[in-house]
């Protein structure tokens, strides 16, 4: 038996959205499956429920009609260009650059590798719309209040820009109290694209834990393009506890690889009865 465990996703994930019909608690149940499966690599248990819940929020950030996404207004494609060519400086890729946005991103995409520009291609464009358009962060950050007041859960583990989503959602309302949040590859710190546009702003170049939480565990891999920088005790308070892993130079970022990581297991240990 094991204490409730509330999962937040990161990007990349609205397929599971189109592949349950368009159904987000579809989505949310395909993906809890799953999540189940790695963390019980993880912590070499037995096949069985360690998640209530995965919050889905990924559709909230597309605007697709049918099947297909609807093209992105010229401002929207602007505040995507700007998180690409952010995100690529805190990379140390391109910073001497100057020009057009435009050029600038398309000359980066091309001298990319391929995965670096496959997860550029997702990562951008989530993290604009969940940063600047108030109406889709509002729904994100709904749906993961409402998974934790559902199943009242004593864990939160929240990957990639799904840590970024949980950290407001538990600052928004300090009334959600949890015992322990693990955030894993997250890009919270990541200067100039995610870390002075958070809620609440961060003051004087820090952040804090949020007042609900009882215990904050981040997990990173060394080459994790997402968790830059990897340690987020160097801009937050309130870190207990910090791990740099190594998981796989392909399969940096996936949700697989860091749930299955051996380093849960000592966090997730008090939670298994």
């Amino acid at each position: 038996m094991v204490t409730a465990i509330v999962g937040v996703h990161g990007i990349g994930k609205y397929n599971y959205y189109l592949e349950a019909g368009r159904s987000a608690t579809g989505a949310a149940e395909a993906m809890r499956a799953k999540w189940d499966r790695y963390l019980q690599v993880a912590l070499g248990g037995e096949a069985q429920a360690y998640f209530s819940e995965v919050a889905y929020f990924s559709h909230h950030l597309h605007n697709g009609k049918g099947g297909d996404e609807a093209k992105p207004s010229a401002a929207t494609e602007g505040q995507i260009q700007q998180v690409l060519v952010g995100w690529a400086r805190n990379l140390g890729v391109g910073e001497h650059v100057t020009g057009a946005l435009k050029s600038f991103t398309g000359w980066l995409l091309d001298r990319l590798d391929g995965r670096s520009a496959a997860f550029a291609k997702l990562f951008a464009p989530e993290v604009a719309a969940y940063l600047t358009d108030e109406g889709k962060r509002e729904q994100c950050r709904r749906v993961v209040a409402d998974a934790i007041r559902r199943n009242r859960p004593k864990v939160v583990i929240a990957h990639s820009l799904g840590s970024v989503v949980a950290y407001e959602t538990l600052w928004g309302d300090p009334g959600l109290r949890i015992d322990l949040l693990i955030t894993l590859g997250s890009p919270l710190g990541m200067r100039n694209v995610v870390f002075e546009r958070l809620l609440p702003t961060p003051i004087n170049g820090r952040g804090e834990r949020p007042p609900g939480v009882k215990r904050w565990v981040n997990i990173a891999d060394k080459d994790d393009i997402a968790a830059i920088p990897p340690n987020l005790a160097v801009s937050f308070t309130g870190i207990d506890a910090e791990e740099l892993v190594n998981l796989d130079w392909i399969d940096f970022h996936t949700a697989e690889k860091y749930l299955g990581c051996p380093a849960l297991d000592p966090h997730l240990r008090p939670f298994l009865a």
